[in-house]
């Protein structure tokens, strides 16, 4: 049985893999139809990416801790840990909450907002969505506070100033089914971001993400990501990858900070976790699926990682639902 419904294809390219996870799931897209003077707060999202398409005008993003940046028609701003932020159409302005400004639903999540003061107008797409594969999360956990694109010096070949005329043309016209298109277009924008991220920034050449590109360690993380029920050891690991014991032992550790065994027990601890609280599969399933031979083992190293029992994790989730 699958671990996850988003299967892991198998490839020659481990980090490939990864970006394949990077499939979204949109809570909510908004059509934003703003005219200055507005300021508006974003709340904090746990578990969520917000996203800001600016497809007419321009406007300025405030987030903690790091300087405001004025995003003009064509940016394209991801705010990936869930923090509150601002957006604003002049730096200086007093926030208001979002939720305190009416919106017009389309649709269960499609809405569009109208908000200001009468003055220049600025035109937003914008978005709360949510990776839902554990490697796609560990990938969002790497990136920095606030990733851009600007399409107008950075798309060389043309296409991302195209997609986001469409967006724009969308936004305005909302022929039927104009609000299925631009979340699919929206979706496939934070994706390009996101890789984008990965060819260019230098923290990448380090950690988990270099640990992926490298040919015999990043095909032994795709393995243990693809299949972790089988029982891997060391051993297995290093005869999947091609290396000697001790090679792969020592070249893992140091790319990517702890050994490999103990990188599969907290990937299959991770799993564990999400489906104990997102299904009401018994623990002896659990452990049968995630490679632990009685549900005794499964609850001990459960209990390891992360202080309590799988029984108790999911008693006060009911409790607290």
């Amino acid at each position: 049985m699958s671990m996850h419904p988003t299967t892991i294809p198998s490839s020659t390219d481990p980090l490939g893999e990864t970006l394949h996870l990077l499939r979204l799931q949109g809570t909510l897209y908004c059509r934003s139809e703003l005219s200055a003077p507005w300021a508006i707060e974003m709340p904090v999202l746990e578990d969520c990416m917000m996203f800001h398409i600016v497809t007419d005008g321009h406007c300025w993003l405030h987030v903690p801790d790091e300087e405001p940046q004025l995003l003009q028609q064509g940016s394209l701003a991801l705010v990936p840990h869930g923090n509150g932020h601002s957006i604003r159409s002049e730096p200086n302005l007093e926030d208001k909450p979002l939720f305190d400004i009416p919106v017009d639903k389309v649709s269960e999540r499609y809405e569009v907002m109208r908000y200001g003061g009468g003055g220049a107008a600025t035109n937003l797409t914008c978005g709360v969505v949510r990776f839902d594969h554990l490697a796609a999360q560990q990938l969002v956990a790497l990136l920095p506070k606030v990733l851009r694109i600007d399409s107008w010096k950075d798309d060389e070949d043309g296409w991302l100033q195209s997609t986001l005329r469409f967006i724009s043309r969308e936004a305005r016209t909302l022929r039927p089914g104009g609000e299925t298109v631009m979340t699919h277009l929206s979706d496939i924008l934070v994706v390009q971001a996101i890789r984008s991220w990965i060819n260019a920034a230098p923290e990448t050449d380090q950690g988990w993400l270099a640990a992926l590109r490298d040919e015999q360690v990043g095909r032994a993380l795709a393995a243990m990501h693809r299949e972790p029920e089988k029982p891997w050891t060391v051993d297995s690991l290093a005869k999947e990858v091609g290396m000697s014991r001790s090679g792969f032992s020592a070249r893992f550790t140091t790319l990517v900070g702890e050994s490999a065994k103990r990188y599969l027990t907290r990937w299959r601890m991770q799993l564990a976790r999400t489906q104990l609280l997102e299904t009401s599969d018994s623990l002896f399933v659990l452990a049968d699926r995630l490679g632990y031979q009685s549900e005794a083992a499964f609850s001990r190293a459960f209990k390891r990682m992360f202080g309590v029992s799988p029984g108790s994790l999911r008693s006060s989730q009911r409790i607290a639902s």
